[in-house]
């Protein structure tokens, strides 16, 4: 009975190996196909994978178990009497008849299932196979998917310098090669990369790397040189070929050209020289707000951490703090560089850098400042590269600065926060004299004597464009006085309080200065025709005639103060008047009146007016021509050119050459920034320029390159408007061009 089982196990096994074969002969045909198409390794390795997954995903054969394979038995072979079953259950729980059974079944499998197949396919698995690698011969051979191959970058002769003869040879010609071919880049000592060995003649390096080219002939050459962007630079011939280096310090365009012993110049295709910059470090500070305030009492501490990053690596790096003391004028800075934690050896690549700032270490006090950020450089030669991050702030809070307060003895503070104008000052007069009857005698006189300060202030302040150099002095306190008290006749009180109000008291004689002042002025008849700069009055940018109305605005302004402070607003009002009147003129004087200008038109004969002769009237033309530098005007040409050679309307003729030469710099300017999309039609051009490629396709090509190279010309004003094109008509119109 065991034999049965080991024999139903062994077809099961067997079943299963047939269908992994059967997909791994599919996959096989697949990648022979797609290697033979692409010619790239990487290529059949992916597609074998792939296949294999997707075919093993449809079969699934590792869901052929023992009761299919059982159920399968039963199907096929008529003595097992689908009791295949019997031999995967346990002996003991089975009945004697059923063991009767199970024995008779283990017999007959034992001769007969060595000579049963298990269903399969694999006849049509190596049909298909050899079917695929047929087919895959025959891509290969006539090179239908060449642009698959080129795309891939697996063409045999794409990184070998070909050479194409600019002038007609004769059959009997030698035509000399490239045997071999050597292209290193030696990096600066400072990226520790050395020297690497590259195949393909497109260079990328970095900026300050060494280009090295080794070129073996399998024939003689003379004047072989490197043009680069149209400078000619001669090989140097040694022992093993001709050799060249030349450092990369921008990016540009090369071609080899060089002569055989017949005199025939031959040329290379343009090939990209590109110079990678070396960027500057990157700095990144983690996990700290720009701006970080502290109290007294806080623990001033601020924690730092930062990443610094670069491509070649580091050379230093550390933190700049200034501490600022103090404020305005008597603000002082202190500069500290500070290191980090850590040490950051040269050439490291990325560093996690940290540091404890202790503002109490940097002797900071209230109100002080911290403003920090960090520097980094790397090891570029001969100059390196610096970067800085953004600056950090850490403020320590002044809770204790001296303000302004009053105490509760001290009375009210007597500076206005504003200056009332003499026009303000006018209208409350007005509606203090409107409201006297309905007041009180102490109100009326405290808003008159606060009128009159609100004078003062305003007398002041006009004053100090006069040199004036009186500061505003503290009003006097309100004056209470009851009226059955007073006595008006009194001469005492009466002068007290005129030298409480007077000019003496606030300006030091005011008004009797001014009059001396005139006296003196009077002495000199000269004075009022000097400048003099050691008086502070005339040291003033106004003229003769607003200082002196200035100065009388002042002396008026004294007497209606005067009179507010004495309780009679009334007599105050006509010298604020005169004041504002004054004030007014200065203003006016000071402004700027700019004439208006328009059309004056000719004057007309009397004889000729209402006539409606226009005889001699002639309008005004003005021409100007400007001349536009256009940056593309080669380009322009150039497509305007080849239109005429596509057409055969004439032939290439030297003049070409200078053409499409201009044509051919303008175009580098934009291959340069764009290799990738210019290069190709570059070389298409310079193939037309050394009668390599003067052919109706190169033309074609080239031309096309260089429309998609012009920019698209700005709509004209003016122009006809388009025409309403629907939506089918438009998609055919965009697929024309896509082909064209």
């Amino acid at each position: 009975m065991e034999s049965g089982k080991l024999h139903l196990m062994k077809f099961h096994r067997r079943w299963q190996i047939l269908s992994y074969a059967e997909a791994v002969l599919y996959a096989v045909g697949i990648v022979v196909l797609f290697y033979l198409v692409s010619k790239n390794l990487w290529v059949g390795i992916l597609s074998f994978v792939v296949s294999m997954v997707i075919i093993l995903v449809i079969k699934k054969p590792w869901k052929h178990s023992l009761a299919t394979t059982g159920n399968y038995i039963d199907a096929h072979i008529d003595e097992a009497s689908f009791s295949t079953g019997l031999l995967l259950q346990p002996v003991d729980s089975l009945s004697n008849l059923a063991k009767l059974q199970r024995y008779k079944v283990s017999e007959e499998l034992t001769k007969r299932l060595g000579a049963i197949q298990p269903p399969n396919k694999l006849k049509q698995a190596v049909l298909v196979t050899l079917g695929l690698v047929l087919l895959g011969v025959v891509v290969q051979k006539l090179d239908l998917f060449k642009s698959v191959e080129s795309v891939l970058g697996n063409s045999t002769n794409e990184t070998q310098i070909q050479f194409i003869a600019t002038d007609s040879i004769s059959e009997k010609s030698i035509i000399p090669k490239i045997s071999s071919q050597d292209i290193s880049v030696t990096y600066p000592s400072y990226t520790r990369k050395g020297t690497i060995l590259v195949s393909d003649p497109n260079i990328k390096a970095i900026t300050g790397a060494t280009v090295q080219w080794l070129l073996v002939f399998d024939n003689s050459v003379q004047e072989i040189y490197l043009d680069r962007m149209g400078e000619l630079i001669p090989l140097q011939k040694g022992e093993k070929g001709y050799r060249i280096q030349q450092v990369v310090s921008e990016s540009g365009f090369y071609n080899f050209k060089f002569k055989n012993e017949e005199g025939i110049e031959f040329t290379s295709d343009l090939f990209s020289l590109e110079a990678i910059p070396d960027n500057p470090p990157e700095i990144e500070i983690l996990g700290l707000e720009q701006y970080t305030y502290f109290d007294f009492s806080d623990t001033k501490i601020v924690e730092l951490q930062s990443a610094i990053t670069d491509e070649y690596g580091i050379d230093e790096a550390y933190i700049i703090a200034t501490v600022s003391k103090g404020s305005g004028e008597s603000v002082k800075f202190r500069e500290e560089k500070l290191n980090f934690k850590e040490t950051i050896s040269k050439g490291m690549k990325s560093v996690k850098a940290t540091k404890t700032l202790d503002l109490n270490a940097l002797k900071m006090e209230l109100g002080d400042e911290l403003y920090f950020y960090i520097e980094a450089f790397d090891e570029k030669q001969p100059k390196r590269n610096v970067s800085r991050s953004e600056t950090y702030f850490a403020v320590i809070k002044d809770t204790v600065s001296e303000q302004f307060g009053v105490e509760g003895t001290l009375g009210v503070d007597q500076m206005p926060d504003y200056f009332r104008s003499q026009r303000q000052l006018i209208i409350d007069t007005e509606k203090l004299i409107k409201d006297k009857p309905s007041i009180t005698s102490k109100e009326f006189k405290s808003r008159s004597n606060e009128l009159g300060f609100d004078q003062k202030a305003l007398r002041l302040k006009y004053g100090q464009f006069m040199g004036d150099e009186s500061e505003m002095e503290e009003a006097p306190a309100e004056i209470e006085s009851d009226e059955e008290g007073e006595d008006h006749d009194h001469a005492e009180d009466q002068e007290n309080i005129l030298k409480e109000y007077s000019h003496d008291h606030d300006g030091d004689n005011e008004h009797n200065l001014v009059a001396a002042e005139k006296a003196e002025e009077a002495e000199d008849p000269l004075h009022d025709y000097l400048h003099n700069h050691d008086d502070p009055e005339e040291s003033t940018l106004f003229e003769e005639s607003l200082k002196t109305k200035l100065r009388k605005a002042l002396n008026i302004m004294w007497d209606a103060e005067l009179h507010l402070r004495l309780n009679e607003p009334e007599k105050s009002l006509p010298f604020q008047y005169d004041a504002l009147t004054l004030i007014q003129e200065i203003k006016n004087s000071a402004r700027i009146y700019v004439h208006r200008i328009g059309f004056d038109p000719p004057p007309i004969k009397e004889e000729n007016r209402l006539t409606g002769t226009i005889k001699d009237i002639e309008n005004y033309r003005k021409n100007e021509t400007k001349e536009v530098e256009n940056p593309f005007e080669a380009l322009e040409n150039a497509v305007a050119r080849l239109e005429q050679l596509i057409q055969q309307e004439s032939t290439f003729n030297e003049a070409d050459n200078a053409l499409f030469t201009a044509a051919g710099n303008e175009l580098g300017q934009l291959a340069i920034v764009n290799p990738s999309k210019y290069l190709q039609v570059l070389q298409g051009l310079k193939r037309i320029e050394n009668n390599t490629g003067r052919t109706m396709n190169n033309y074609k090509f080239v031309q096309k390159g260089l429309l998609s190279a012009l920019p698209k010309t700005p709509q004209i004003p003016g122009a006809k408007k388009k025409e309403y094109i629907d939506e089918i008509n438009s998609l055919f119109l965009k697929q024309l061009e896509v082909y064209d």
